[in-house]
């Protein structure tokens, strides 16, 4: 999987796709070139099946270039997992080979009733946030049966209304806008239990917590925003002189501390969550099963690096001066940060969680299993 090809037209195409409120068709054949949609798929169905550093190297490469292209790639790299958990006739009708783009959204807002005998069953409800489904092929959908509790059932995005609600502050062009499935028949075997089932699909990727990813990617949308602030900045600072001074921003003793800083800060969350990433996978590779304390250590350190990363930006861009009042790259950047760090899965109320955890604090078991 690579991030290089065609990143430059993701960039210069990123204002175009702002406005329209989705990502052009072009954009979304150099993603699918990277491979980064079909890098969680299993290489059975002829998906990448990468490991988690490949996944996060590639959606900060995306990010630096557009926030929102970086994270439509991670949505529609994560959604692509539920083709682990699905049954092998399934998978291959639902998600290839080749495998198509997925979207997805987990929160379980929909119902699931039973429909007649079989085990069929009748899949509504409206969803708000679903990214990338504007050019998704297949689409997964958290839901509530009445027996067995929160699923998720995969379905063609034919199926899907689009229901145009995104109007944000930031990540404009992902096109996360409300669905509706007014009722449709699903089979048993299309519906999976992301949280409490385990993978049909074997192999090390698939040893790795399902939330634990989710938030990995959205954090190496924050930490790719990040590293494209602090570049624009750079670029900047070498020419631009404020107001009545002679010298550039890159030649001012303050500027260059707050750079200093802000760009350790940037490494040192980036390196956590390479030391998480790299620890997990050593034991994942070794056939071991992750445990409490692998699985806190992936939260903390991608909620960590998505905090941070808000800080960053922050940072270049109070830098930037007026340059940064007007619509552009630095403001657009300020804007999909905060955006993408509101995310519940790196939001700070995930340190309540894995403080819970380090902590030995008693709660509901449930929660554990978001880890």
């Amino acid at each position: 999987m690579t991030a290089d090809p065609g990143l430059a037209h993701v960039a210069g195409a990123a204002e175009r796709n702002e406005r329209e409120r989705r990502l052009d068709e072009e954009t979304v054949e150099v993603l699918r070139a990277t491979g980064v949609f079909e890098s969680l798929v299993p290489a059975e169905l002829g998906g990448g099946e990468v490991e988690p550093a490949e996944l996060i190297a590639a959606v900060e490469a995306i990010s630096a270039a557009d926030g929102s292209a970086g994270w439509c790639a991670g949505v529609g790299a994560t959604a692509g997992l539920a083709a682990a958990y699905l049954p092998p006739d399934a998978a291959s009708r639902l998600f290839g080979p080749p495998p198509g783009i997925a979207a997805g959204v987990f929160a379980p807002r929909g119902k699931l009733t039973a429909v007649g005998d079989g085990g069929r069953m009748a899949l509504s409800g409206r969803w708000p946030l679903a990214s990338g489904i504007t050019h998704a092929d297949v689409a997964g959908f958290g839901c509530i049966h009445p027996e067995r509790g929160p699923l998720y059932a995969v379905v063609p995005r034919d199926a899907v209304k689009v229901i145009e609600t995104w109007d944000s502050l930031g990540l404009r062009a992902t096109g996360s806008h409300d669905v509706e499935i007014p009722g449709i028949e699903v089979a048993p075997s299309d519906v999976v239990d992301l949280v409490g089932g385990s993978p049909v699909a074997g192999g090390p990727l698939y040893r790795f917590p399902l939330f634990g990813l989710l938030a990995l990617s959205v954090s190496a949308v924050c930490t790719g925003l990040a590293l494209g602030a602090l570049e624009d900045l750079k670029e900047a600072a070498a020419t631009r002189k404020p107001l009545g001074s002679t010298r550039s921003l890159a030649e001012r003793g303050t500027t260059q501390a707050t750079v200093a800083e802000a760009e350790a800060a940037l490494r040192a969350a980036r390196a956590g969550v390479d030391a998480a990433v790299a620890h997990a996978w050593d034991r994942a590779v070794d056939g071991e099963e992750l445990e409490i304390d692998d699985r806190v250590a992936l939260r903390l350190a991608a909620t960590h690096a998505a905090q941070v990363s808000v800080g960053v930006v922050d940072t270049a861009h109070r830098l930037s001066g007026s340059g940064g009042l007007y619509a552009g790259l630095p403001e657009r950047r300020l804007r999909d940060v905060h955006t993408a760090a509101q995310h519940m899965i790196v939001a700070p109320a995930t340190l309540e969680l894995t403080g819970r955890a380090l902590l030995g604090a008693p709660g509901d078991e449930r929660d554990l299993s978001q880890l």
